[in-house]
């Protein structure tokens, strides 16, 4: 989610593995201009912001194709039990294992992020679906809010209201990855019929974990902006473009799904 996905050193592997170039040092960021010796050429290979904003798009409409597949595999309710298709569970488990090996191979973001779009958009509209069936109107209020959220974020970034510093990055990534370890820690407790009941619940501490959850989701989209920002300016490779736009596709999911489960928890006070 930088997401511990986008950081420096996933963007460095994926400036290594394209075409042998190695990432110039800090100090000395600058175009090479050695001649035919050199195989870095910035001006046909650098990844760009319009590069990664059409990259971006591509993902997101194969989300959307995905989750428009995924809501029509639910079946109406049977009385108050919905039924749940299994290719969501599937789509659940591939969007996983994209996830994992895009954490070592970032250069394959070209095949795999398409792959994990719609996977992973199969299980949002089967989820989406579900919720729908017992709050009506719950999907646009979720996806309304999403949106929203994006807007606001990315112009706290853009107008540096919101600075991503060293220590902020520190922060919020090692919040993220305390917070998936808790997650993994809970789904094993689900298997012996033991789980932490706020997680799920909608008392006031489920709501206020929730809303912490959402928070730390949309900080994540600062961390995505200042990926794609960074990688523009330094210049690296073209691959790195769906990379980046992998990352910020799966914030937006993981986003939406928290703003979904809390809107759930508040209609059900």
């Amino acid at each position: 989610m930088s997401n511990p996905l986008l950081n420096e050193n996933r963007l460095q592997k994926a400036a290594e593995a394209d075409s042998g170039w190695a990432a110039p040092a800090p100090e000395s960021r600058r175009p090479i201009d050695d001649g035919p010796v050199s195989p870095w050429n910035p001006t046909t290979t650098a990844m760009t912001l319009g590069g990664t904003v059409s990259a971006t798009a591509v993902l997101f409409v194969l989300l959307l194709a995905g989750a428009g597949f995924g809501w029509a595999a639910v079946e109406a309710p049977r009385g108050e039990v919905t039924e749940f298709p299994a290719l969501a569970i599937g789509g659940v488990l591939v969007g996983l294992v994209c996830a994992i090996v895009l954490a070592f191979k970032p250069n394959w973001a070209r095949v795999l992020g398409p792959v994990y779009a719609v996977a992973q958009g199969f299980f949002v509209g089967a989820i989406s679906r579900a919720y729908e069936t017992y709050y009506d109107g719950i999907v646009v209020q979720a996806a309304g809010a999403t949106v929203a959220v994006f807007a606001v974020m990315l112009a706290l970034y853009g107008l540096r209201i919101i600075k991503v510093t060293d220590r902020f990055r520190r922060i919020v990534i090692g919040a993220t990855l305390g917070l998936m370890v808790f997650y993994g820690v809970s789904l094993l407790l689900s298997l012996f019929g033991a789980q932490p009941s706020f997680i799920s619940s909608a008392s006031a501490f489920g709501i206020g974990f929730s809303v912490v959850v959402a928070v730390l989701a949309a900080m994540n989209l600062a961390l995505d902006f200042d990926f794609i920002e960074r990688g523009v300016a330094e210049k690296y490779p073209r691959s790195v473009e769906w990379f980046a736009a992998f990352g910020l596709l799966v914030t937006v999911v993981w986003l939406y799904l928290e703003i979904l489960r809390l809107l759930a928890k508040l209609r059900d006070r």
